[in-house]
């Protein structure tokens, strides 16, 4: 067997423990299911939080090992590859979801944020997916443009910053979840229930998702600044509205928007978490959609 297709084979069994992953993390939120309601009683109560909690355990064990093959698979890429294994969508995709599982890990490992593993979980599983169905090339020599040191810069920032808005998208789903349980149990007069019970309160995710932004909003602003640079160098232009640069800018001008809003006109909650997505989907849309649909520049993705 190759080195490359030793690659391959881990970024496969990566993919499927991501999927199981999920699906361990959806039996979590299943079976916390009336977690706090009045009818669990004589010690079922403790069975149940015993139950979620193993299950929860279960997933984040298989997330890591999952995380290695993954990493495994990247760096027998760049092996087989002779170079940086950033030269076309697989490759792209492949490490920006490493980078994502990474600070979800940190997260969850160091700061015991695991609830935001079904969302981490099905990210990464869905394009992890794409990645070895849709977007998969052979090993290739890069293409002359992206032989320059700015390149790299540009790509390893671009990709944490990714990852960073992608767990931080993650924290405002569950903000406006959390927010609409906790108004329903004002309401009603009771109390959150369900896995709802077991994430932080509505302002403490409200607060966890700033911090990533305010994380990757200066990483990505580096990133395009790195890629402006990068064009220069390969096209002899620092900035054309390229459809990748365009999109670029149009995401960055969300997220600062995003920041700017809470910090000047004191925006939390729903607004900043509803910009927060919309961030989200530029994000998305400029990572693969315009790859998939548009012609410029950037086409040299492989696909």
């Amino acid at each position: 067997m190759t080195v490359s297709e030793l690659s391959d084979l881990a970024i496969v069994l990566a993919t499927n423990g991501y999927l199981i992953a999920f699906v361990l993390h959806t039996v979590e939120w299943s079976r916390a299911r009336g977690l706090g309601a009045e009818r669990l009683e004589d010690g079922s109560e403790d069975k149940v939080r015993i139950s979620v909690d193993l299950f929860g355990r279960l997933a984040l064990a298989l997330t890591v090992v999952a995380f290695v093959a993954h990493l495994v698979g990247v760096v027998l890429r760049g092996v087989a590859a002779h170079r940086m294994p950033w030269g076309n969508m697989y490759e792209f995709s492949t490490t920006s979801l490493g980078f994502l599982v990474l600070i979800y890990l940190v997260c969850a490992l160091r700061l015991g944020m695991r609830w935001l593993g079904l969302g981490v979980t099905l990210i990464v599983t869905i394009f992890m997916g794409l990645a070895v169905t849709v977007f998969y090339v052979d090993v290739a020599p890069l293409v002359p443009a992206l032989h320059s040191v700015w390149f790299i810069v540009h790509i390893v920032l671009a990709t944490i910053a990714g990852a960073g808005f992608n767990v931080a998208a993650v924290a405002s789903v569950l903000y406006l979840l959390r927010r609409s349980a906790e108004e329903k149990a004002e309401a009603s007069g009771g109390q959150v229930t369900g896995f709802l019970a077991r994430v932080p309160s509505s302002s403490r995710l409200d607060l966890v998702a700033y911090r990533l932004h305010a994380f990757g909003f200066p990483l990505w602003t580096f990133a395009v600044v790195a890629g402006a640079v990068w064009a220069q160098y390969a096209w002899g232009r620092f900035w054309d509205w390229d459809p990748k640069e365009t999109w670029s800018f149009v995401t960055w001008v969300i997220y600062a928007a995003y920041l700017h809003a809470r910090l000047t006109a004191g925006w939390r909650g729903r607004p900043a978490a509803y910009i927060a997505l919309i961030g989200v989907a530029s994000f998305w849309w400029n990572f693969v959609g315009v790859n998939l649909l548009m012609n410029g520049m950037h086409s040299y993705s492989g696909i």
